[in-house]
């Protein structure tokens, strides 16, 4: 695989996907946070779970592993249910 980026089209999925993965970490990291809200933890999992087919698609979860036993959970078993 080329990091050589040849055209616009490409440019912007690769944008998308690396947009994809920093949404996933700072959704990630609210619901972590025993100091975010409850009311912003509500909104921070949807969107952190709509990511999964991107990241999923790009081999994120094969080459790194959530340390967080309850999110790790979470990501497993959405992404188990996502299965046909």
């Amino acid at each position: 695989m080329s990091l050589l980026i040849t055209d616009s089209e490409t440019a912007d999925r690769v944008l998308a996907e690396a947009d994809a993965l920093t949404d996933f970490v700072v959704n990630a990291q609210l619901m972590l946070d025993p100091a975010t809200p409850e009311a912003v933890r509500r909104e921070a999992e949807p969107r952190m779970l709509a990511l999964l087919p991107t990241l999923q698609a790009l081999g994120v979860f094969d080459l790194f592993a959530i340390r967080d036993p309850a999110l790790a959970a979470l990501v497993r078993d959405e992404l188990q249910a996502s299965r046909p």
